[in-house]
C-alpha cells in the first residue's frame, strides 16, 4: 500500500521497470515443447532459471505481472546466498548496491540487553548479511537472465490450469490476447504463497499459523545510524509490542511492528494509523530529521510446507513449497537454496549427466532443510511473538534477567539463517574412517579462503562438480595423476582444483596457491586429501587419503546413479 495520491508503483526512490507483453508463437498456432517451464518470475524462479542456464539448459519463465514486486518485502541476503549469486554471475550488482552488516542490538524497554555479532573474517569475500530491497533483487536477477540468451521471460502470462502427466506437463496460460497451451518436459513452480500451480494440482500446505501479525513499513529518512539489525521488546513507542528496524539503500528504513491481539488489522493498515505509529518509533529512535512514508503491508508468520516438493515432473520451490517466518531472515535465503538445488539436479538429469536418483533427492534435501528452519524459526517466532500468556511471561522473565545478567541476553539471539548440511541426503557419502580434524563435513557447504587481493577459493570453482585435491609438494601424487586426468577429461563437467600445486600450463586442472598451507589447515587436509563438491558447493564426499575407487563410487552416488 502507498500513501494517498500515489499510484501502486509511484516510489520515492525506485523506478519500476516495465516488461512488455510479447505475443507468444503458441497463440498463432506454432507448437513447441519446452524443456523447462518456470511459473513465477520472482527472485526464486529467476534464480532457478539462471542455474539451469549455467548448465546450458534453456527455460521459459511465466509471470502474470509486467514489472517487479512492489515494496521492500524480503530484504536480507545471507553470505551463503551471495555465494550462490556469485556462481550465477550476478553478485557484483548486489554488493555494489546492498548494505553489508554483521551486528545487531536487542532492547528490552529502553535498555540494550543483547549484542549480536555474526562471525566474519578476512577469509570471506562477503559480509554475513546484506540489506537490499526486493525490487532491486528481482531487477538484477532479471537483467542477468536477459543476458544469458537461455531464459525466455513471458510477462502478463497467468497459468490457470496444469495437466501433469508421466511424460510431461501442459500449462493453460492466459494472456491479454487470449489463452494458449504450453507444453514442457518439466515445470518448476515458483509462484509464491498463493501458488496457482499448487492449487491446480489439488495440493495443500501443512503446518502451523502463528497468532502474531506485523505491519511492515518503509520510510525515507536520513540518518547516521550504522547498518545494524535492531530489535525492541516492549518499546516505549509501542508498549507490549515487538519492533524491528533495518536500514536499506537509498535512505530507506524498514520498520516492522507487531499488532496487539485485539487490534483491528483494517484499522491498523489505514494511513493515519501507520503515520502515528511510525512517527512514535522515529521519535523513540531519536531521529530529528523529517521522514516520508513510502510503502506498507501486513505480515503473519507461518510454518507450512508441502509433504512432497516434487509431484512427477512438477517441482515446487520457494514459497510455493513452504512458508517460513521472517525472523532470522530465512524466507528468501531458503528459497535461493531451493532454486539452486532443483536447478542443478534438473539440468544434470536433462543433460544426461545424472540418474533418476537426482530428482528423487530433491524433497529429502530441501524439505529436510525446511523442517530445520521450522525448528529454529519456530523458536525465534515464539520468542518474538509469544503465542500464549505463559510464553510471554517466560519471554519477559528472560529479558528482565538479561538486564542484570549478561549470559541471559543470549535468549534474545535471533538465530540468523545458516546453510543446511545434507548429511542424510541419498547423494552424500559419509566419512567412512575418522581423520579429518577440520573442514566441511560431507553434506556441508564449502568454506571460503582468501588467496590474495580480490581473490578467493570459491572464485575458482567450475559450474559442474569440483574436485579439491591437496598437494604439499607442488604437484599431484603420481598414483593419483592418472585418475585426476581421467576425471578432468570425462564426459560430465568435473573441474579439478589442486591446492598447493605449481602452475603447469599442460595440466588439466587449476592450480590454487597455498603457500602458508592455510587452506589445507582449514580443510584438515594433507597431501593426497580430496573433497568431491557438488555444483551447489556442498561436499558430496571427502577422503583423508584419496581412494580412486571410492571416488568413482561417490561420484556415481552424488549424480543419482550416473558416473
Amino acid at each position: 500500500m502507498r500513501p494517498a495520491g500515489r499510484g501502486e508503483y509511484d516510489s520515492l526512490y525506485f523506478d519500476y521497470p516495465y516488461y512488455a507483453f510479447e505475443r507468444p508463437p503458441e497463440l498463432d498456432g506454432t507448437h513447441r515443447r519446452h524443456t523447462v517451464a518456470i511459473v513465477g518470475a520472482g527472485p526464486v524462479g529467476v534464480t532457478a532459471a539462471l542455474e539451469l542456464a549455467r548448465h546450458g539448459v534453456a527455460s521459459v519463465v511465466l509471470d502474470d505481472k509486467d514489472t517487479v514486486n512492489d515494496g521492500s518485502r524480503a530484504i536480507c541476503i545471507s553470505r551463503h546466498s551471495l555465494e550462490i549469486l556469485q556462481q550465477l554471475g550476478v553478485a557484483g550488482r548486489f554488493t555494489d548496491k546492498a548494505l553489508g552488516w554483521r551486528y545487531g542490538r536487542t532492547y528490552f524497554g529502553e535498555r540494550e540487553v543483547f549484542r549480536l555479532e555474526m562471525a566474519h573474517s578476512e577469509q570471506e569475500r562477503f559480509m554475513p548479511m546484506y540489506n537490499i530491497q526486493q525490487q532491486y533483487i528481482e531487477r538484477f536477477l532479471i537483467e542477468r537472465a536477459q543476458e544469458t540468451g537461455l531464459v525466455a521471460l513471458r510477462w502478463r502470462s497467468r497459468v490457470r490450469d496444469v495437466d501433469a502427466g508421466d511424460d510431461g506437463v501442459s500449462l493453460s496460460v492466459d494472456t491479454p490476447e487470449g489463452w494458449y497451451r504450453l507444453d514442457a518436459d518439466y515445470v518448476l513452480a515458483a509462484d509464491g504463497a498463493r501458488s496457482g500451480v499448487r492449487r491446480a494440482l489439488g495440493l495443500g500446505l501443512q503446518g502451523e499459523a502463528y497468532e502474531g501479525r506485523y505491519v511492515i513499513a518503509d520510510i525515507r529518512m536520513r540518518s547516521d545510524f550504522p547498518t545494524e539489525r535492531r530489535a525492541f521488546f516492549n518499546p516505549p513507542a509501542l508498549p507490549d509490542s515487538t519492533l524491528l528496524v533495518h536500514r536499506q539503500p537509498d535512505d530507506i528504513w524498514r520498520i516492522d511492528y507487531q499488532l496487539g491481539p485485539d487490534d483491528d488489522p483494517d484499522e491498523a493498515l489505514k494511513e493515519a494509523s501507520i503515520r502515528r505509529n511510525v512517527g512514535a518509533v522515529v521519535e523513540m529512535l531519536g531521529e530529528a530529521d523529517d521522514w516520508e512514508l513510502e510503502w506498507w503491508s501486513l505480515y503473519k508468520a507461518y510454518t507450512l510446507a508441502l509433504d512432497d516438493y516434487r509431484h512427477g515432473r512438477v517441482m515446487f520451490i520457494g514459497d510455493a513449497a513452504h512458508l517460513v517466518p521472517i525472523f532470522g531472515v530465512r524466507g528468501l535465503n531458503n528459497g535461493f537454496a531451493d532454486a539452486m538445488d532443483a536447478g542443478w539436479k534438473l539440468a544434470w538429469r536433462i543433460r544426461g549427466w545424472g540418474g533418476d536418483g537426482l530428482l528423487a533427492s530433491y524433497t529429502p534435501e530441501r524439505r529436510g532443510a525446511t523442517l530445520d528452519v521450522f525448528a529454529n524459526a519456530g523458536r525465534s517466532t515464539r520468542f518474538m511473538t509469544p503465542p500464549t500468556r505463559g510464553y510471554r511471561l517466560m519471554r519477559d522473565a528472560a529479558l528482565s534477567l538479561s538486564l542484570s545478567c549478561d549470559y541471559a541476553g543470549g535468549f534474545a539471539n535471533p538465530r540468523q539463517v545458516t546453510p543446511y548440511t545434507y548429511a542424510d541426503s541419498p547423494l552424500t557419502t559419509p566419512d567412512t574412517v575418522p581423520g579429518f580434524a577440520a573442514g566441511p563435513a560431507p553434506g556441508a557447504p564449502l568454506v571460503n579462503r582468501r588467496l590474495g587481493e580480490d581473490d578467493y577459493l570459491l572464485d575458482h570453482l567450475g559450474p559442474g562438480f569440483n574436485l579439491l585435491y591437496f598437494s604439499d609438494a607442488g604437484d599431484v601424487e603420481p598414483a593419483h595423476r592418472e585418475s585426476l586426468e581421467a576425471l578432468a577429461g570425462g564426459a560430465m563437467p568435473l573441474h579439478c582444483l589442486v591446492v598447493g600445486a605449481r602452475v603447469d600450463e599442460h595440466a588439466p586442472w587449476t592450480p590454487v596457491p597455498d603457500p602458508d598451507r592455510g587452506i589445507a589447515a582449514a580443510y584438515g587436509a594433507r597431501a593426497g586429501s580430496c573433497y568431491l563438491v557438488r555444483p551447489d558447493r556442498h561436499v558430496a564426499a571427502r577422503w583423508r587419503d584419496l581412494d580412486t575407487a571410492a571416488l568413482y563410487r561417490a561420484l556415481a552416488t552424488a549424480t543419482g546413479g550416473m558416473s
